[in-house]
């Protein structure tokens, strides 16, 4: 009923309802270049629709808001807009591929396509002009051509057909505006044309067609179109010319029906210029190109020149989409004989081209412009990075964000009033990572080639000339809590520290020294604030597990002093650290590693005193940040925001292993780069990398306060996480082994009454986690020991000798794996020790398996691996030999 009613507009009018989500998608800062950039409404409400990453944004310009159209799981490959820009249609390409037709009215989406290409998704897409249907091309080696008639609910196509390797590419489909049933499409080197019937089998007639000799070069075909008002079709070419295709007579000479019910051949090779020509379109009674330079040209139906528009500083041309007829207006392509002095329009023709209908232009280097031809104003209305976004950064105490990207721009935008303020480009490197002082005077920014810049925050005008120690890019930047120390990582294993020093009576900065402390990269630097003093500390943390902490004040000029060196896993990797809040009277360290738990380390011993089950969505924590508090959020309430692989999200704090407590929200499908928080906590930052967008993410953490009640309280998170719940076998199975290690506590062959209690002694824990089906390593049981053992030392002295049940579940849940132990990582264990024999089979000998578990690793005394192979195969475990089992 939403749409049935929807009018232009309506999507700003509406007032904003309250999210009901901890994370929404707030604004949205870049886009796809590659993709077409669409006029919706010219005006007063100058409104265009442009792809990020797996949004379609639809973007008020002069009101400065913005409409995210979301629903896709992965980045958007191509999009369409039918010719009332009523409905857009989107389409991605990987798992799970989406069609999603909107209403550009409501935002409301009226159809979705499922598995349009299985596996594949769609590299083009139109709609017809009576938006009746849609083409579809998939991707892949094999491609794939459907019709889809969307305003009916089926999930077939109406017709569809194999595409042969030797077409080539097909990355551009376009539907005839007269006959909805014929399109063409193109890829670099072929055009085929296609007509679509019902035949006895319900198989569409296509008709390839190639390019033949023109005796000239032709180039590559960018994009075709069909005449205006005739049965003619053009293709262009990066050669600057036109390809017109006339349809061949269905008779042919014999006036006897040929084969082919539908064919087209090449008529002739128009050249129009000698520069390749990027966009080809029709536009009501004239076709319109766009080429390598920027310019936009206008020609009648018999290819006559009659305008260009033109600027110096447009590159070369992605798109071009026109606006709405105004009421009333009178044709389009209407001419009148006024001189034009604009700097913009073709100074060689002195008659200026009237349309009254403005357009907008996007540029493969990542620019949009408005042109008003009346005037030929070019206007810009976007110009983004052309390159990867890699870093952002937020002001300590001001509304700003700063992002740098792989080209070397770095900006600063207002993201209360999204504006960009300041910005300034570097062309000598990429912009790798990006820190504001505490203090919010300094913008450091390590670069691709390894130098490290100290910036002013406000003008962005360098504080002191460039440091270049750094023998590879520059990975991490961070500044001590007095900025009065700034450290560095790189992709060589180094740490670098630089030190505010006074120089001819200024405060300047100075390289104190680098170290590599690290033989695997690094993934996080750190610093801290010493207890005893208010002395910083730094320390770093690498995928070698060390984490290591550097002794700042006995350091000097070129030497380093590190104070600890650490392991913190046996097998896990650690991909990030941070302090963790004040929520007892030990202080920790927060890590997160691949194996999807989060541990907790004591500041000073480096003892891991917890591990807990992290958030599993997909992919581990890639890095992770304490969500600053606001003024109105109660004291004793923390909370934590993350990035995985390509989500963000927030957890609620003291972490304890419940899934309820954690949240995350699809961000960047193709991998997030870069994570930031608002001094105040109320926005999340996330940077995608290689989509050059950044996304402003507004938090509401009274809704994740809400999911996290709703998902239950005490043990019943925990018990929802036990196969079977807390009424299933499972359960019941791990009572009985409770009941069973107090009767072994107390004697098998007692016969005297027994005090049954719910607790049993710490030193069976490790015999009921076996029992249960988890085998944890010797150095795994250490740690759950301790983990209970010395959990209330700190506020009563006493160590914990017994462990209860529901605390059990706890400790089960956070140390056993996230996902359990499959067949899968057995086998490529024998995989990795084991050969190929003669048969080309993976096999072990069982000499080499039985020395493995005895002298590597954690290895088993004779005793013990006697015993186990007992268990195992009997008390005849069968005669010695080695020949080599599988």
């Amino acid at each position: 009923s939403t749409v049935w009613v929807a009018t232009p507009g309506m999507l700003f009018q509406e007032d904003k309802q309250t999210e009901l989500h901890p994370l929404s998608l707030s604004w949205v800062l870049g886009y796809n270049s590659s993709l077409a950039v669409h006029s919706l409404v010219d005006g007063q409400d100058r409104v265009i629709l442009y792809v990020s990453s797996h949004t379609a944004v639809i973007h008020d310009v002069l009101g400065n808001r913005q409409y995210h159209l979301q629903g896709h799981t992965n980045a958007i490959s191509c999009l369409c807009v039918s010719e009332d820009k009523r409905w857009v249609a989107t389409a991605d390409r990987g798992p799970d591929t989406l069609v999603i037709v909107w209403d550009s009215f409501s935002g409301i989406p009226v159809r979705t396509i499922f598995e349009s290409h299985p596996g594949e998704g769609v590299s083009a897409i139109a709609i017809s002009r009576d938006a009746k249907y849609l083409a579809t091309i998939s991707t892949g080696t094999v491609q794939r051509i459907c019709v889809w008639k969307w305003t009916l609910p089926t999930e077939k196509p109406v017709c569809s057909t194999e595409l042969r390797p030797e077409f080539g590419y097909q990355d551009f489909v376009i539907f005839n505006p007269q006959n909805p049933h014929e399109f063409v499409s193109n890829s670099k080197t072929q055009v085929i044309f296609y007509l679509w019937v019902t035949s006895a089998q319900g198989k569409p007639m296509v008709s390839p067609l190639s390019l033949q000799t023109f005796g000239t070069v032709v180039g590559h075909f960018s994009q075709s179109v069909f005449h205006f008002n005739n049965s003619q079709a053009l293709t262009g070419t990066s050669a600057g010319k036109l390809v017109v295709w006339d349809a061949v007579d269905p008779y042919g000479p014999s006036k006897e029906p040929q084969d082919k019910p539908h064919s087209r051949k090449a008529a002739k090779l128009v050249p129009l210029q000698k520069d390749s020509l990027t966009v080809l379109t029709v536009f009501e009674s004239c076709i319109v190109t766009g080429d390598v330079k920027g310019r936009v040209k206008f020609y009648d139906g018999q290819l006559q020149v009659l305008t260009c528009y033109r600027h110096s500083k447009v590159g070369p041309i992605r798109s071009i989409s026109f606006s709405n007829t105004p009421p009333g207006a009178s044709p389009a392509c209407s001419t009148s004989c006024t001189t034009s002095s604009q700097p913009f329009s073709d100074s060689s023709n002195s008659v200026s081209f009237t349309l009254n209908r403005n357009f907008i232009l996007s540029t493969s280097d990542a620019t949009v412009l408005h042109v008003a031809t009346d005037t030929t104003n070019f206007e810009k209305v976007m110009d983004e990075v052309k390159q990867a976004v890699n870093a952002i950064a937020c002001h300590p105490w001001q509304a700003l964000l700063a992002v740098g990207s792989r080209c070397g721009l770095l900006r600063v935008w207002d993201y209360q009033q999204t504006k960009c303020l300041v910005s300034r480009m570097f062309a000598e490197a990429g912009i790798q990572c990006l820190s504001y002082d505490p203090e919010g005077y300094f913008l450091a920014a390590g670069f691709t080639d390894g130098s490290v810049h100290i910036l002013d925050a406000i003008s962005l005008q360098s504080s002191c000339k460039e440091f270049k120690f750094s023998h590879g890019p520059v990975t991490h930047i961070s500044f001590s809590h007095d900025s009065e120390y700034l450290a560095t990582a790189d992709e060589k294993y180094a740490v670098t520290v630089y030190k505010r020093a006074l120089q001819n009576g200024s405060r300047c900065w100075e390289h104190l020294a680098g170290l590599h402390s690290h033989y695997k990269p690094i993934r996080s630097i750190l610093f801290g604030v010493q207890l005893d003093s208010h002395e910083p500390r730094l320390l770093s943390l690498g995928e070698d597990r060390q984490l290591v902490e550097y002794d700042l004040n006995s350091s000097s000029k070129d030497q380093l002093v590190v104070l600890h060196r650490d392991r913190l896993e046996q097998f896990a990797v650690p991909l990030c650290l941070a302090w963790y809040p004040q929520l007892s009277t030990e202080s920790f360290i927060l890590t997160a590693n691949n194996c999807y738990k989060m541990k907790l380390y004591n500041t000073t011993t480096k003892m891991c005193r917890k591990t807990l089950l992290g958030p599993t969505y997909g992919s581990p924590l890639e890095k992770i940040q304490i969500l600053p508090r606001t003024n109105t959020m109660d004291p004793q309430k923390h909370y934590l925001a993350y990035i995985t692989k390509d989500k963000v999200g927030l957890q609620i704090l003291p972490v304890d292993g419940n899934p309820h407590k954690s949240s995350a929200f699809l961000c960047h499908p193709d991998g997030v780069s870069d994570l930031a928080t608002s001094f105040d906590g109320r926005y999340i930052f996330t940077a995608g990398g290689n989509d050059c967008t950044v996304m402003k993410w507004e938090v509401n953490l009274d809704a994740l306060d809400a999911a996290a009640s709703l998902g239950g309280e005490n043990l019943i998170p925990f018990y929802n996480l036990l196969d079977g719940g807390k009424g299933g076998e499972f359960f019941r199975e791990l009572e009985d082994y409770f009941y069973y290690v107090q009767l072994r506590s107390h004697g098998i062959d007692s016969l005297e009454t027994r005090q049954v209690s719910t607790h049993i002694p710490l030193e069976e824990i490790p015999s009921v986690m076996r029992a249960m089906g988890f085998y944890p390593s010797e150095e795994k049981i250490e740690e759950m020991i301790n983990e209970v053992k010395f959990s209330e030392y700190v506020d009563t002295g006493e160590q914990v000798t017994k462990i209860s049940l529901g605390d059990f579940i706890k400790l089960y849940i956070n140390h056993r794996p996230a996902f359990g132990l499959s067949m899968k990582k057995i086998q490529r264990a024998f995989q990795v020790l084991g050969y190929d024999n003669e048969n080309g089979d993976k096999v072990i000998d069982r000499g080499v398996l039985l020395s493995l578990l005895l002298c590597t690793g954690e290895h088993m005394t004779e005793d013990e691996l006697a015993r186990c192979l007992i268990a195992l195969l009997g008390n005849h475990p069968g005669g010695g030999g080695s020949e080599p089992d599988s």
